[in-house]
C-alpha cells in the first residue's frame, strides 16, 4: 500500500505546497491537488515537479467539461515530462453545480465524456492521429461549422504512453464504467466497512470486462490522521468537510455525495444535513453529521487504533492510503503510519 497526501486548496496554495514538498522525505508517495472552483490545479502541480523528486504528483480532479479531452491529455503530458514520468491524471465528471454553475457547460453524458476523454488521452499518448466522432469532434466536422481543421497528432513525445488515469466516481454506472477502463478509483467519503455492499457489484461488474493490460484497479482512500490517546476528539475536525459534500456540493436530488450518505444508512441525517446547508446554516449541519460517519472516514486516535483503521482500509481494496496529517508534527505521522503499510 502508498501513502499520499490531498493538498490543501482553500488556503494559500504555495505554502501549501512547500509543505507536501517537503514531506517527500517522511515518506509521502503522493501527493494529490484538487481543483473545484478556486486556483487551478495544473499550475500547482507543475510546482510541485519542481520542488520534489520522488513523490508522484495526481490531479483530484479535473473534470470533463471545462477542457477538452486533447488539452486535458496535453496537460498530463506536460505534467509527466516536467517531472519525469511522474504524472497521475485525476479526473472526472464533477457535479453539476460546479459545472453549470461556475463554468457554464451544460451537465450532460457525465458518464460518455468520461469514457471518451479516457480513451482519446490515451491515444493521444500514443501519438495516434486523432480522426474521432463522438461527444468530442476532432477534427471538428464542416456541418458543425468546421472549415479549417484536419486529423492530428500530438506534436511532441511523451513521457510515457501509459500515464495512470485515476476516475473519481460515486454512482453505480460511473464506478463500473471505471472499474472497466481506469487504472485507479477516487471515491470520496469511502467508508472500508460498508463499501462492498455500497460498490461491490458495481466493481465486479467493471471487472468483468477489464482489459487484462489493465492489471488490477488501484483504489485511492483514507481521511484525517491523528495519532494520540487524545487524537479521536479530532474526527469532529472532518465535519464542515462532510457537510460541505453531503449538504452542499449540489441541489436537492443532485447531490451524489448526500446519494452515499443515504446508501450508507445515514438518510435521514443526509436530509437533515442538507435542508440546514443549503439554508445557509452551515455549523448545524456540520453539528448534524453522525459520529459513526466521522469515525469510519477518518483515522484519528490512539496507535492501535489507528493501526486497525488501516488494515480495515486495506481490507477494503484500498491500494493508495490517502491521509490529511492533522496536528504540528505531520512528518512523524507520516512516518509511523509509512512503516506500517
Amino acid at each position: 500500500m502508498e501513502l499520499s497526501m490531498m493538498l490543501d486548496y482553500a488556503g494559500d496554495p504555495r505554502r501549501a505546497a512547500d509543505a507536501a514538498a517537503e514531506l517527500e522525505a517522511a515518506g509521502l508517495d503522493a501527493v494529490w491537488v484538487a481543483e473545484a472552483w478556486g486556483f487551478d490545479a495544473p499550475t500547482i502541480m507543475g510546482y510541485l515537479a519542481a520542488r520534489t523528486e520522488r513523490m508522484k504528483i495526481g490531479s483530484a480532479i479535473l473534470n470533463v467539461y471545462s477542457r477538452t479531452p486533447a488539452l486535458i491529455a496535453q496537460t498530463a503530458a506536460g505534467l509527466d515530462a516536467m517531472s519525469g514520468g511522474r504524472a497521475l491524471l485525476g479526473l472526472g465528471a464533477s457535479g453539476p453545480q460546479v459545472v453549470e454553475g461556475w463554468h457554464g457547460k451544460p451537465y450532460d453524458k457525465p458518464i460518455g465524456r468520461t469514457r471518451e476523454t479516457v480513451e482519446l488521452c490515451r491515444r493521444i499518448w500514443r501519438r495516434e492521429t486523432i480522426d474521432h466522432h463522438g461527444i468530442t469532434d476532432m477534427p471538428l466536422p464542416a456541418d458543425k461549422g468546421g472549415r479549417h481543421g484536419k486529423p492530428l497528432k500530438i506534436l511532441t513525445r511523451p513521457v510515457r504512453a501509459d500515464i495512470p488515469v485515476y476516475v473519481a466516481a460515486l454512482g453505480p454506472a460511473n464506478v463500473r464504467m471505471t472499474a472497466e477502463i481506469a487504472d485507479g478509483w477516487l471515491p470520496t467519503l469511502f467508508v472500508p466497512e460498508k463499501a462492498d455492499a455500497v460498490w461491490g457489484s458495481a466493481l465486479a461488474a467493471g471487472a468483468a470486462l477489464r482489459a487484462p493490460g489493465l492489471g488490477p484497479l488501484r483504489t485511492v482512500a483514507g481521511g484525517l490522521l491523528a495519532i494520540g490517546e487524545d487524537a479521536a476528539a479530532l474526527r469532529d475536525l472532518a465535519r464542515p468537510q462532510i457537510a460541505l459534500y453531503v449538504g452542499g456540493m449540489g441541489a436537492v436530488g443532485k447531490n451524489f455525495y448526500n446519494d452515499l450518505a443515504v446508501a450508507y444508512g445515514y438518510g435521514d441525517a443526509a436530509r437533515r444535513i442538507q435542508d440546514l446547508y443549503l439554508s445557509g446554516h452551515k455549523r448545524d449541519a456540520a453539528a448534524a453529521v453522525p459520529d459513526e460517519l466521522c469515525e469510519l472516514t477518518t483515522l484519528c486516535g490512539p496507535e492501535g487504533y489507528v493501526r486497525e483503521r488501516v488494515e480495515a482500509f486495506r481490507a477494503a481494496g484500498v491500494t493508495m492510503l490517502n491521509v490529511t496529517p492533522v496536528g504540528p508534527e505531520p512528518a512523524r505521522l507520516l512516518e509511523t503510519v509509512k512503516n506500517w503499510l
